[in-house]
């Protein structure tokens, strides 16, 4: 049975994650996923990686970067791509679905995770190391 107003959603901002962004969609396609497939990505992307992706999603959404520009904790971490996280938060913007699962290029899924939808209104995973934080990539 497919459910077709609710989506995982992930984000490729360049064509480097673009090819995690294939392999967690092929790993949620392999998993028999009732849910639809969404990517979104960033002008950055090339022409040739946006047509690899819609044989893989089932939408692909032009998004702009948005930039956390704090890069004094950012270089204290060692992650300065991590300025671009905020992106994620045009997952909000997809309201066309009733619910969306978002889950980070670099997630490879290794069973069915359709029961992520029946989980509350907002839910996140915890940082391994850090049980106050919670990971913003699934």
């Amino acid at each position: 049975m497919s459910v077709t107003d609710q989506a995982f959603v992930t984000l490729a901002t360049n064509d480097i994650y673009c090819q995690g962004a294939l392999v967690l969609g092929q790993s949620l396609r392999r998993h028999r996923l009732t849910r639809k497939l969404v990517v979104l990505i960033t002008p950055q992307v090339s022409s040739l990686l946006r047509v690899i992706l819609s044989k893989v999603f089932d939408e692909v959404i032009e998004v702009n970067l948005i930039d956390s520009a704090d890069y004094i904790h950012l270089a204290f971490l060692k992650r300065p791509e991590l300025g671009l996280t905020l992106t994620k938060l045009h997952c909000w913007t997809l309201t066309h679905y009733s619910k969306c699962v978002f889950l980070d290029a670099d997630t490879l899924v290794l069973s069915n995770v359709d029961e992520l939808f029946d989980r509350g209104e907002f839910s996140a995973a915890p940082d391994p190391g850090w049980p106050d934080c919670f990971n913003s990539g699934v």
